[in-house]
């Protein structure tokens, strides 16, 4: 079993996901464009047809008015970005990227290798080595990132969505767990002194497990709140100056999306820790049972982890409009790039839906287990519980 986990977890960081791309590389260099048309036609990601890249010579300034029209075929998907190599890159191996993404480290990576080669070829044809050439050979490509979003404008970008989506994950994956911890702990030890008898003779068993959930809820969103000020007011401020490479863009609906996202997240999982509280009389039995629901919030964080590398990547695509995972994916997703309206709609759609289908299995095996002592009762015997009618 640890095995798998692992394997899993593995998997699931180091996953790429590699769709189709459809890129265009421009060079005001002739010679660069005809040996990048001959380099890439050699490689196997051509080859496949993972990449689709078309190469052209062009002058800055007339790539600057192709860019204006450019835009409209990136945001509609038809270029998956543009690469521009101008004359300086032959001595400072700068060169300029443009989609609707934040920075895509798996594509850079393949495009880096091939274009550095071929800078550094033309770098040294012809020429006695120096100290200079020698810092130029071991310099990698830098690649200048602008993202051009729905409003047309076009944004330079570092790493601070990067950070944005860490920050996002990590703040979401430790608070479902802590509050779900604390809830547990809360039911059983409520459970164990038979205070909850006490309780149950003035409230039914729904209304007592709901109480303590959105009480949870309530203060759980309220911390997250607070943990999200300083970021809050770093991106709309100015009374912090950071480096730009850290500079991150956070908008009124992201913030609205994450914490409303995040409140009907912590419910379903509240829920879910609740029932299996209320199963068992110890601490110690109810941590094998949580492995499950502490799976269904580590997944998730992983899948994120893999968005860093390539922030289109199917699988997090997939996971952002999937129960569970969606809670935590989507927020990550969203500040790495551009999602359509119709995907957020689905993954809260989503939400909503497994939150009324949670509640009422939660609710049947939180009314017999919190009354329920003694015998550790085993699995088939809770689902008998689900069967009950009342």
């Amino acid at each position: 079993m640890m095995i798998l986990i692992f394997g899993l977890q593995a998997f699931v960081i180091t996953f790429e996901g590699e769709e189709e791309a459809n890129l265009k590389i421009i060079s005001e260099s002739e010679i660069v464009t005809d040996n990048l048309i001959e380099e890439f036609s050699e490689k196997e990601f051509v080859k496949e047809g993972t990449y689709n890249i078309s190469c052209e010579t062009m002058s800055e300034d007339d790539f600057e008015k192709y860019l204006k029209e450019a835009k409209k075929e990136i945001l509609a998907s038809k270029f998956t970005g543009i690469v521009f190599i101008p004359s300086a890159a032959l001595k400072d191996k700068g060169v300029t990227y443009y989609s609707k993404s934040a920075k895509n480290i798996t594509l850079q990576n393949k495009l880096g290798r091939v274009i550095n080669k071929i800078l550094t070829d033309n770098y040294f044809n012809g020429r006695q080595f120096s100290s200079e050439d020698i810092f130029f050979a071991r310099k990698s490509v830098g690649f200048k990132d602008f993202k051009i979003s729905k409003d047309k404008v076009i944004k330079k970008t570092g790493y601070g969505q990067l950070i944005l989506a860490y920050l996002f994950s990590f703040l979401l994956y430790f608070s479902l767990i802590m509050m779900g911890t604390m809830l547990m702990q809360s039911v059983i030890e409520e459970k164990n002194n038979r205070i909850v008898e006490v309780l149950l003779s003035s409230v039914k068993s729904k209304e007592l497990m709901t109480g303590k959930i959105m009480g949870t809820a309530i203060t759980g969103i309220l911390q997250m709140a607070i943990w999200l000020s300083p970021v809050i007011i770093v991106a709309s401020t100015g009374w912090i100056k950071l480096p730009f490479e850290i500079v991150f863009n956070l908008s009124a609906f992201q913030i609205f999306y994450f914490l409303i996202n995040f409140f009907v997240g912590l419910i379903i999982f509240l829920g879910l820790f609740a029932a299996v509280a209320s199963i068992f009389d110890n601490v110690q039995d109810t941590q094998s049972a949580m492995f499950p629901l502490i799976m269904l919030i580590m997944i998730p964080f992983f899948i994120t982890f893999s968005m860093m590398k390539n922030p289109t990547n199917s699988l997090a695509k997939i996971a952002s409009m999937f129960p569970f995972a969606s809670v935590i994916v989507m927020p990550a997703r969203m500040a790495l790039i551009d999602v359509p309206v119709w995907q957020f709609l689905v993954s809260f759609s989503v939400n909503i839906l497994t939150l009324i289908l949670i509640f009422p299995i939660a609710g049947k095996i939180y009314r017999i287990g919190i009354l329920k002592t003694g015998k550790k009762p085993t699995w088939s015997e809770v689902i008998k519980w689900l069967k009950y009618k009342y």
